[in-house]
């Protein structure tokens, strides 16, 4: 098994000026021993990995990493920048980069090896030693931990003999004697006890730093603390004595926590792992302050995602209401698509009277088709009914957590009786939120504690909300609803192909992110109070989202050369994903070249969006791509919309990946491309 690092794959004096020029320059000496068998494609798969979350640690150090198939073995590069190279830290740019490759099916050792470099990346002792390290061989064996070689008895001298004879034994000092007697010290407070659980994407890096600065905080305040790190080497669950011993705490992950429930009914600090890193003190202040207010915290079920939490300590409001609102849509789109496909299914059975239908549970006749399109308009109808409430539920459970849904959901279901609507439901789950939070830090006696999950927070906050939506916010909602679906049922013209432009630029700027989500919710609103806007909002929407990945498919089949061998894989998947209307299919390919594929991705979506509407397409399906071309009205034209933006989005990208090379040549040398970000001739 070859050493994780040698001082080939070490650079004293990297010249790159920017994290893309240093991983190149660092990914090219594992190459070159021939640990990464294809760089293009090893730099995209850490290109992926950055846009996940910036790598750049306070301390001036940047540790981009990856898990990949063109990875040989677990490999470590590094580079030691005299300019700085930012890497995304608040703190300014990293001088120390960490280039950490793994394969896709890394063994135990060498990961477990690399979960120890992290852990050292937190002692100051230890990066100094790097920054004054003269030669790459003694920087290669400093981040190996190799031993220093002994030095002799004759070497060492007679201060070496005398360092080895034990030191004499201090006399014990004697205890001061009074008239009152001997004095009895009083016992000292039990220390404060916090467990710990930290996790992160690729389980390298950032889950054992962060586990490493929260031990740290720890010793500094007095507080026991007990991490359990859930990384690429495996972990080891914490002792169950330990847990039910804990006083307090804290999820520092940006996946989900495995055996989650373990740590129910504690109070309890849940953000993201770089929070871990970066301010572990901070964490452990707010684990005690939780804990003495009496703040009995009920983690989310297991599986459940990192955006199911609350915002960050350091997130904006903005940030954090985005993380609340997609929380409820997340789950709020299976209950649209089983509905709404459902319904659409039923209407190309029998017809759009089919909503006329008696109940199925009195009439339903076996041989007749009529009866099994109602069957199906029924239940689509009923999972639909869902959606508001849920909606609700999960936006106060993103909030508050599990406290949270049964107002949530009260919420809900009020807006759906006052004809609130999407909207209401909105709001109804911000208030029920809001309330639950508040609840929770008023301060209970001990013996209570226990029952407010379960009794006290639902009793309280389902009344307060019940009552601010019905007498108080419920009817003005109700009102501006019914504005948006009159102003939807107007869409015509101009007005709707402006629309259309900025539904398709909105699905395509961030490619499945936020603004994505803003959209494809925004749409899926409407198909609750269906009309003939919101069905064109419905397919403009799904349009424009399946123009990135097909784009990418059609470029890397008719300009292969333009395109690594990876690119060229990932763009055969691309085809069955953007079908299927999963934008996120281009992301691989914007990752790696942000600056053409985005913009070029957006003038396609804005040019499908645009035509959709203009053509008056519709589409009561919430998803499904081409597979429910059957249920659009205008399936032709629809068809046209997505081809013209694929068109238009894959012959800009292959006109400026074009520009490109046609441009390499003019570079001076291959020094000059790598500290560019690209690659010479390329």
């Amino acid at each position: 098994m070859s050493e994780l690092i040698t001082a080939e794959l070490v650079d004293l004096d990297l010249s790159a000026g920017s994290k893309e020029a240093a991983a190149r320059s660092l990914a090219e000496r594992m190459a070159g021993l021939g640990r990464v068998t294809d760089l293009d494609g090893f730099l995209a798969d850490v290109a992926a990995r950055e846009a996940q979350m910036p790598t750049g640690l306070d301390g001036g150090i940047g540790i981009p990493h990856c898990r990949s198939a063109h990875v040989t073995e677990p490999t470590l590069a590094f580079g030691r920048s005299a300019a700085g190279i930012d890497f995304g830290a608040a703190d300014g740019p990293a001088d120390l980069i960490f280039l950490i490759a793994a394969p896709a099916g890394g063994d135990a050792d060498h990961l477990s090896i690399l979960s120890t470099l992290a852990r050292h990346l937190m002692d100051e002792e230890f990066t100094g030693a790097l920054r004054r390290a003269e030669d790459p061989a003694a920087a290669a064996a400093l981040i190996r931990g190799d031993e220093p070689e002994a030095v002799t008895e004759a070497e060492a001298g007679p201060q070496a003999e005398a360092a080895t004879e034990p030191a004499a034994e201090p006399e014990p000092a004697a205890e001061p004697e009074t008239d009152a007697g001997p004095q009895t010290k009083p016992e000292p407070a039990p220390p404060f006890k916090v467990v710990a659980v930290t996790s992160c994407p690729t389980g390298i890096a950032h889950t054992y730093m962060a586990a490493e600065a929260l031990a740290k905080a720890g010793k500094e305040a007095g507080v026991e603390l007990v991490v359990e790190t859930q990384g690429s080497a495996g972990f080891k669950r914490l002792d169950p004595e330990v847990v039910a011993a804990a006083d307090g705490v804290i999820f520092a992950h940006d996946v989900e926590v495995r055996d989650k429930a373990r740590f129910a009914g504690k109070p309890t600090v849940d953000v993201g792992v770089k929070a871990g890193v970066n301010r572990p003190a901070e964490l452990i202040a707010e684990v005690r302050e939780k804990a003495a207010r009496g703040d009995v915290s009920v983690p989310a079920a297991a599986g459940a995602a990192p955006m199911d939490r609350d915002g960050e300590a350091g997130d904006g409001f903005g940030t954090r209401l985005r993380k609340w609102l997609m929380t409820g849509v997340s789950y709020m789109v299976p209950f649209v698509a089983a509905g709404g496909l459902l319904i659409a299914l039923a209407f190309a059975i029998g017809g759009y009277g089919i909503n006329k239908a008696p109940s199925v549970a009195e009439h339903f006749v076996w041989s007749e088709s009529a009866s099994w399109a109602a069957l199906l308009f029924q239940i689509g109808s009923v999972a639909f009914g869902f959606l508001v409430p849920v909606l609700a539920g999960f936006i106060a459970y993103g909030m508050a957590d599990r406290p949270g849904l049964v107002p949530g959901f009260v919420g809900g279901a009020i807006a759906l009786t006052v004809n609130a609507g999407f909207l209401g439901g909105l709001i109804a789950g911000l208030i029920a939120g809001a309330v639950v939070m508040a609840v929770q830090r008023v301060r209970v006696a001990p013996a209570l504690r226990g029952i407010m999950p379960v009794v006290v927070i639902p009793l309280i906050s389902s009344a307060v909300v019940g009552f601010l939506m019905f007498l108080v916010v419920g009817k003005p909602i109700a009102a501006l609803q019914k504005a948006l679906t009159d102003w939807l049922s107007g869409l015509s013209g101009a007005n709707a192909v402006i629309l259309g432009v900025i539904l398709g630029l909105m699905m395509t700027f961030d490619l499945g992110g936020p603004l994505n989500k803003v959209a494809y919710a925004f749409a899926v609103g409407g198909l609750a109070n269906p009309n003939d806007g919101s069905l064109k909002v419905m397919a403009a929407v799904m349009a424009a989202g399946m123009v990135p990945p097909l784009a990418m498919a059609v470029a890397t089949t008719v300009r292969g050369g333009l395109f690594t061998r990876t690119e060229r894989e990932n763009g055969k998947a691309a085809w069955v994903l953007g079908a299927s209307f999963i934008t996120e299919g281009a992301i691989p390919f914007a990752a790696a070249d942000p600056l053409r594929v985005i913009p070029s991705a957006m003038a396609g979506g804005a040019v499908t969006g645009a035509l959709s509407m203009a053509f008056g397409c519709t589409l009561r399906a919430p998803h499904g791509g081409v597979f429910v071309v059957p249920l659009i009205g205008q399936p032709l034209l629809y068809l046209v919309a997505v081809l013209a933006g694929t068109a238009v989005t894959a012959a800009l990208v292959v006109l400026l990946k074009g520009l490109r090379k046609t441009a390499a040549p003019a570079v001076a040398a291959p020094e000059a491309a790598a500290v560019a970000g690209e690659p010479a001739g390329v």
